[in-house]
């Protein structure tokens, strides 16, 4: 966990340090979220969601192998899920880069 905390604020200061120059810009906004980068944001959500779910659905079959049907379809279900609104966001992103 200690690793995590130390990763973590290495990320966030070197987010602030390449912040500083585009704070001092003169004019305009300081960072633009586009929306390929609202895209980039959700892929990364989905990828992160389904890995959760696979990794917890294989772990609670090995513990209930005789369980692993009703633990396959669940699994399936909810990445079908994450899934389809994953696609709603990238189409809304895809609109908004075009308009």
């Amino acid at each position: 966990m200690n690793r995590i905390v130390q990763l973590g604020c290495l990320v966030v200061a070197a987010l602030l340090a390449m912040a500083v120059p585009a704070m001092a810009q003169e004019g305009g906004s300081a960072i633009e979220f586009s929306p390929s980068f609202g895209a980039g944001i959700i892929l990364l959500g989905a990828g992160f969601g389904i890995a959760k779910i696979g990794a917890a659905a294989v772990e609670s079959m090995a513990r209930q192998p005789e369980a692993a049907g009703d633990i396959r379809g669940g699994m399936i279900l909810a990445a079908a899920l994450i899934e389809g609104a994953t696609f709603f966001a990238l189409i809304v992103c895809i609109i908004a880069l075009f308009v």
